[in-house]
């Protein structure tokens, strides 16, 4: 089981355990399995860890790239040699690396053909699929909350007595989220189904940021769904396909 500390560390003060060693942290993990019962989730494969490792380095790789490149146009003149050569050894690793991954996704059964039907719904590139294929291997194994949830797009009320707050995401996984948010934009402007769905939800009032948190979830939502059913992209077959939304 794989637990958001965040929330072992509420229950712990909900407890009124405020102290923190290695042996009252054992206890109170104890505790909280026993309590809440987390579901159990299978150990990524070797495999997968690999991609993980690769998709990850990416990650990182990009960040450094992001950083470097404003720091060049800023830089004295005699700084600016090093920082052009981080650039391009770190644009030559990269494309290294997405080699790699290219070849691991199409030489492992079954991910090649998972790849080709996310990356068939406009929208959807090679950066969501393989962050899909890495980090979130629930995909088609749950249904539409569930899948929504785990990656902290479905909306949760903020309610109390007669006030009704606005709904709102929360927690779920962060890199996904943020790959999931790219792919909606682009959805949002080139999708035949997510592009009416936006503009509809922009017509009835809700904020950009609003409506495109609402695209993510019914985005994931056909990914999940043609992935458990090996059904490739089809608009007329996704576009009923609707939910209440967040506002």
């Amino acid at each position: 089981m794989v637990i958001n500390p965040r929330q072992v560390r509420d229950f712990a003060k909900a407890l009124g355990t405020l102290a923190k060693t290695d042996a009252l942290d054992a206890r109170i993990l104890a505790r909280f399995g026993a309590a809440i019962q987390p579901p159990v989730r299978p150990m990524k494969d070797a495999t997968t860890q690999e991609l993980t490792a690769l998709v990850t380095r990416r990650r990182q790789l990009l960040s450094m790239l992001t950083a470097e490149k404003p720091r060049l146009q800023q830089a004295a003149k005699w700084i600016r040699p090093d920082i052009t050569a981080h650039i391009t050894s770190l644009e030559k690793r990269l494309q290294k690396l997405e080699g790699h991954i290219a070849k691991l996704i199409h030489t492992t059964p079954g991910w090649k053909e998972t790849d080709s039907l996310l990356r068939g719904v406009p929208g959807v590139g090679t950066v969501l699929s393989i962050n899909l294929l890495s980090g979130l291997t629930e995909l088609g194994r749950l249904n539409r909350r569930e899948i929504a949830t785990l990656v902290g797009v479905a909306p949760l009320n903020w309610d109390s007595g007669t006030w009704r707050g606005r709904r709102r995401i929360w927690g779920g996984r962060a890199q996904i989220r943020a790959a999931l948010y790219m792919a909606a934009l682009s959805a949002s402007r080139h999708n035949p189904v997510i592009k009416p769905f936006y503009q509809r939800l922009i017509a009835k009032g809700k904020k950009p940021k609003v409506a495109l948190t609402a695209c993510m979830r019914k985005l994931l939502v056909i990914l999940n769904t043609m992935v458990k059913t090996q059904t490739a992209w089809n608009p007329g077959h996704f576009a009923p396909l609707d939910f209440h939304h967040g506002g």
